[in-house]
């Protein structure tokens, strides 16, 4: 007999998040994924003037501030064909990277990891060892983490003032120039950040862990090892996270942290199936609202309208559903590193396709690659050369800005007229993951990936069902405006 529960609200989650499952057999038939929290910042924004967006779009969220920001200023940018200064381009990418830093650290200290320290996995035998490590609130991982993770963040008080909610990235780059001393100071964060992921993440030097080029490699690594990374890796297996999850929809990454002759993450869609790779078509992209609450209007973000329909009968979230090709994508630290063509994630990726573990392995392996390339861009500042470049804007187009945040492609849309915003569209990473179904009733991303999973005599508090959430890490106040 089919029964439904519904699963939330999610703890650990910024927002407010409902799951309802179909379960039969003891399985996960089929879900619906419900964003309940409206937000109305295209609405907003709607209106005022241009630059009201540096203000207002940080403000979507608390997390990942610096991403909205971002974001906005790639708009504004593209509207006018603004070049930024190089400065300013590389104290944006370590910021940015800070933040998205701090927040895979968040994600698998605060998030993720203390799922498994619950009494449900009392009878395993790594138990009392992982509940002493990362125990929600009594942990000793937390009281290592924290501290590393607000020290990181001290690069945002160099580089942009304050976080979150900072003023300082401008489409002609950032306002904060700095000096040697505190060159000195931001190289001396990057390295402290690096003594954390080698002592306590990894247990291993950053370029051991990035020259892991394939699943075998990665098994000889892990044998033996301490390390946070290693124990999650030996629960994964116990538990099977590599059959959890599991998709085989596209990935899609936006590229990610530019400047130079290349960024550092390249964009496009990859097909984990075929183990192919396309560019990206920013025209293909539209939203469906067939079972949003909104009332239709056109389906590329360029031309659509946020208006909610609280009434609508067929809908069930305030998310949209986002298409690329007509067909739902998973963003995120996975789809970006597949993109890019990371070995060890392609391989882990034919092996067993987009799943919990391999979404988490991913956001580790990236802390190491974005540690590397702090330093790096820390060194390329020219202190002789200004960070801001005060081009002049024109007010009037129509603009993109596409980026990376820590949970996947963020992009917004922008059209201005007499230096005003006459709509304004943003898609979210989680509005892309947790997607509702569309007009032709496919499912988001997280409701395919939910289909399958084993669900206890609880229901309702089926601990599997969360680690496949917490596995795309849902930012639910960014998904709806």
């Amino acid at each position: 007999m089919t029964r439904r529960v519904t699963v939330g609200p999610f703890n650990r989650v910024e927002g407010d998040l409902e799951v309802r499952l179909d379960i039969d057999d003891g399985v996960v038939t089929t879900a619906e994924v419900t964003a309940p929290l409206y937000r109305g910042f295209e609405q907003i924004l709607r209106g005022r003037p241009a630059l009201d967006a540096l203000t207002l779009a940080p403000r979507i969220c608390g997390i990942c501030s610096v991403s909205q920001s971002l974001a906005a200023v790639a708009a504004l940018r593209a509207v006018d064909g603004i070049r930024a200064a190089e400065n300013g381009v590389l104290a944006a990418n370590l910021a940015h990277a800070a933040e998205n830093t701090a927040d895979h650290l968040t994600h698998f200290y605060l998030f993720f990891m203390p799922d498994l320290a619950r009494d449900s996995y009392a009878e395993r035998p790594w138990h009392g060892e992982v509940a002493t490590r990362f125990k929600a609130v009594q942990g000793s991982a937390a009281q290592q983490m924290l501290p590393a993770r607000a020290r990181l963040l001290q690069i945002m008080g160099l580089l942009a003032g304050k976080w979150p909610h900072s003023l300082a990235f401008q489409p002609g780059g950032t306002t904060r120039a700095i000096d040697l001393g505190e060159r000195v100071q931001l190289i001396s964060i990057i390295g402290d950040l690096r003594d954390f992921l080698e002592r306590v993440v990894f247990a291993d030097t950053l370029d051991n862990v990035l020259a892991l080029d394939s699943f075998a490699a990665l098994e000889r690594w892990r044998d033996g090892r301490g390390g946070d990374f290693a124990r999650f890796l030996a629960v994964a297996d116990d538990l099977g996270f590599d059959r959890l999850g599991r998709l085989t929809l596209p990935l899609m990454s936006y590229g990610a942290y530019h400047g130079g002759d290349a960024p550092l993450f390249a964009r496009g869609i990859y097909d984990p199936t075929t183990g192919t790779l396309a560019p990206l078509d920013p025209d293909v992209i539209s939203e469906d609202v067939a079972h949003a609450w909104m009332r239709d209007t056109a389906l590329r973000p360029a031309e659509a309208e946020t208006d909610p329909d609280a009434d609508k009968p067929a809908g069930y979230s305030w998310c949209k559903a986002p298409r690329y090709a007509g067909r739902p994508v998973e963003v995120g630290a996975l789809a970006r590193q597949a993109v890019d063509g990371d070995p060890l994630i392609r391989d882990l990726l034919s092996r067993s396709g987009p799943n919990v573990v391999n979404r988490v392995i991913a956001r580790l392996r990236e802390t190491a690659k974005l540690a590397l390339a702090m330093h790096d861009w820390a060194r390329r500042l020219d202190l002789r050369a200004p960070f801001l470049d005060r081009g002049a804007r024109s007010g009037e187009g129509a603009g993109i800005g596409l980026i990376e945040a820590a949970r996947g492609s963020l992009g917004h849309w922008i059209e201005l007229s007499d230096d005003k915003i006459r709509r304004y569209q943003i898609i979210a990473p989680t509005t892309w993951n947790f997607s509702p179904r569309d007009r032709d009733g496919v499912a988001g991303p997280l409701e395919q990936a939910l289909a399958g999973t084993p669900v206890g005599a609880d229901g309702a508090k089926s601990v599997a069902v969360q680690h496949v959430v917490r596995s795309f890490d849902p930012c639910m106040v960014c998904t709806a405006h």
